[in-house]
């Protein structure tokens, strides 16, 4: 299967579950809500508001990854994931905003004993049902999130789950107050806030660390330059960056090569890191590669002039050696700092000069001992 049809079923699995959970999230909500009106039980209507913000959550879910599937265009040429990021944190606000009301109510009905609700005894089956299936949801979701590798997605599951968690500590303080504690309803509801606080902080912290371009773990970094290193014609590698966007991960790297190999063959080694990297990473969605001829941190050959201005200087220094128009091509390497320069003679004006190749090449060197910024001179007498 292609990249692209891969990415495609991806997303259409992605915007299945959350229509699942979008539903289920509506029944639950409105259904605990009723009970917890008509069972007069503060922790069951604050348990459907937490479904509620579920199904706000599946909404926001819903838009973003139909958005932060769309193909990559002009104006957001390394695709749209990043919406699905910033509707994560976005969710992890909505959350502990939510969650800081639902223990202020709670925890003002625990200063008057008055406000205190007597819960129905029938209550506490509603909490069980919803544990039952707020789990199911959780599980079902965090499987299509890890195949699909979707942060946006895990978030929602852990939000299913926290809902579950949330309905277990409900069914305790409802258990409670039916048995005389009157207190442990609000207790409950305190409780639940408070863990739907720290899920909304941590969502909104790991979201922002993707934002700002937060690196792969250090032993995936490891992992992926051994694979780099091991491929054919590499001989080192330096500035390997990575960072993540929706649960994908981009990386760039600069690649030590033979400085004596030529573009094309620089090439194609860069091309096999980057589909031995796509392949054996599941995460890696996109590779930039820079060939280096050198470790070029300092940039020593930074200054130094390019090509036209080069050959200005040799065809001036080398004008009065009648064999110099000969010379079918040159190629200049730009190693530490210097010009390295090859040229190709053809064979047959050794006869034609009556000249032998060292006094040429010596000819050639003596020639250019004045352009400081050359390096060594190499001469290559070739057959027609």
């Amino acid at each position: 299967m292609s990249t692209t049809a891969l990415r495609t079923e991806r997303s259409h699995a992605k915007l299945r579950i959350t229509l699942v959970g979008a539903g289920i999230n509506l029944a639950l909500a409105a259904g605990k809500v009723a009970a917890g009106i008509y069972g007069r039980s503060s922790a069951l209507i604050v348990d459907g508001l937490h479904s509620l913000s579920d199904l706000a959550t599946d909404i926001l879910v819903f838009f973003t990854l139909h958005l932060a599937g769309q193909d990559a265009d002009d104006t957001h040429p390394y695709g749209h994931g990043r919406f699905e990021t910033a509707a994560a944190m976005v969710l992890g606000l909505i959350l502990a905003a939510v969650a800081a009301g639902v223990i202020w109510d709670a925890a003002q009905r625990l200063q008057e004993d008055a406000t205190l609700w007597q819960p129905s005894y029938w209550t506490p089956i509603i909490a069980a049902l919803s544990i039952l299936i707020k789990e199911g949801l959780y599980r079902y979701t965090l499987h299509v999130a890890h195949c699909t590798r979707s942060r946006l997605l895990v978030a929602n599951a852990w939000h299913h789950r926290s809902d579950a968690v949330s309905s277990i500590v409900v069914l305790i303080g409802l258990a409670g107050s039916l048995y005389g504690y009157r207190f442990a309803d609000s207790v409950a509801a305190i409780v639940v806030g408070l863990m739907i606080v720290k899920i909304g902080l941590e969502l909104v912290l790991n979201s922002a660390q993707e934002l700002v371009d937060t690196a792969l773990p250090a032993v995936r970094v490891q992992q992926i330059e051994q694979a780099i290193l091991t491929t054919e014609g590499v001989k080192a590698l330096h500035c390997l960056r990575t960072r993540q966007m929706a649960g994908e991960a981009l990386l760039d790297v600069h690649l030590e090569v033979s400085p004596e190999i030529s573009v094309s063959e620089g090439h194609a080694i860069a091309d096999k890191v980057r589909d031995r990297l796509l392949e054996q990473f599941e995460e890696v969605y996109d590779v930039t590669v820079h060939i280096d001829a050198e470790r070029d941190l300092s940039q020593p050959s930074l200054q130094l002039p390019l090509r036209s201005e080069v050959l200005a200087y040799l065809h001036q220094v080398w004008r009065d050696l009648a064999y110099a128009k000969s010379i079918e091509k040159i190629n200049l390497h730009y190693l530490q700092g210097k010009i390295h320069v090859e040229v190709y003679l053809p064979l047959s004006i050794l006869t034609q000069s009556d000249l032998a190749a060292e006094e040429i090449v010596t000819q050639l060197r003596r020639a250019i001992t004045d352009l400081s910024f050359l390096g060594g001179l190499s001469v290559y007498f070739v057959a027609a």
